[in-house]
């Protein structure tokens, strides 16, 4: 049942949300950063902008040190935001139903450094975070105490359930199947939220543009591994316009032919691209670059123009993620001492 708020009671948030996007990196500027030397100049170029100011006044000697704060900003600005009295309730739960992508983000990180023997670091958003866990989490030893953390500290049962199906002898192997099924119950939770909240019909369509975007991108990094049609289970259901089965057939065909084999319009920029980018390079980064700047599009076509809705807390969220993103490369780039023109084609640009 979508709850029944006139426009009116969106004018607040809508109104602040507006005026924060005033403060986020411009297109203009992030053209100009790619163009900047070091990362003081970096640093310099947008002391004028919100996350300027946040990391002016932090200790940055390297790069961890900045991913660490780019982080913390953006979870500022979303404890921001719940801070305020005035927002309604159904923005609310969007807003956790939205971040629980970072929950999903920390379990696959977390289980990784379980099958590596490393120490990794995660990313403090989400409802892990939230309930002061997250080191915790970053500590278990083995699959079995996080399903445990998951379950009964965390109230993520969904979450824990998957890890506890997929463990043997202690250890859960992160592939494919696995980190599909954990973003299946993110996909399916978040759906859940957007089919009661207003304009959900539009926010459904743009979640399932995602998941059709998400299959792509399972599809591709399957074909440049060779894995076959075996990916077919890994495929997440919920999808626009390519279905379970479509997607899995995919699988089975060379990357220079998915535009062909695809056969679907609103997506042939999306494969075509693809599929030169990675002929010409032959790396697997590009899929990921190239993945997260159609989500950024295809959602910004349906997202950007709502205003007075919780939709515009959406659109918010998605500019204060690319901009993160885009800073991230910019000044991943600055430390290596790399030419920043060697990023600028991986950069998601605002407009």
């Amino acid at each position: 049942m979508v709850a029944s708020l006139s426009a009116s009671d969106y004018a607040f948030m809508t109104a602040y949300l507006k005026g924060e996007e005033i403060g986020l990196l411009t297109t203009d500027l992030v053209n100009r950063l790619s163009r900047t030397g070091s990362v003081a100049d970096v640093l310099d170029a947008i002391r004028n902008t919100d996350i300027g100011v946040y990391l002016g006044d932090a200790p940055l000697k390297t790069f961890d040190d900045i991913d660490e704060y780019l982080w913390r900003h953006l979870a500022d600005c979303l404890e921001r935001i719940k801070w305020f009295k005035r927002v309604p309730a159904g923005m609310l739960r969007l807003l956790d139903a939205y971040t629980s992508k970072y929950d999903v983000f920390n379990i696959k990180v977390a289980l990784q450094g379980i099958l590596t023997g490393k120490r990794l670091r995660g990313i403090p958003i989400g409802a892990i975070q939230n309930r002061g866990l997250l080191g915790e989490l970053f500590e278990a030893k083995d699959v079995a105490s996080m399903v445990e953390l998951l379950d009964f500290k965390c109230k993520l049962g969904e979450y824990a359930a998957i890890l506890a199906e997929h463990e043997i002898d202690g250890k859960v192997k992160l592939g494919l199947l696995t980190g599909a099924r954990l973003d299946s119950q993110y996909y399916r939770e978040l759906m859940e939220v957007a089919r009661t909240t207003a304009d959900g019909s539009i926010l459904t369509r743009a979640l399932a543009i995602l998941i059709d975007l998400t299959n792509l991108q399972i599809v591709s990094r399957a074909v440049i591994g060779g894995l076959g049609i075996d990916t077919t289970e890994a495929i997440i259901p919920g999808g626009y316009l390519i279905s379970e089965r479509g997607a899995g057939e995919l699988s089975g065909v060379k990357l220079s032919d998915l535009p062909e084999k695809l056969g679907i319009t609103l997506y042939r920029d999306v494969v075509t691209e693809l599929a030169g980018s990675y002929g010409s390079g032959k790396s697997r980064a590009v899929v990921d670059e190239i993945i997260d700047k159609y989500k950024f599009i295809m959602t910004r076509e349906l997202l950007s123009p709502r205003i007075l809705s919780p939709l515009v807390l959406v659109w918010y969220l998605l500019l204060k993620e690319t901009e993160v993103r885009n800073l991230r490369l910019i000044l991943k780039a600055a430390f290596d001492g790399m030419s920043l023109d060697r990023v600028r084609d991986s950069l998601v640009l605002p407009a």
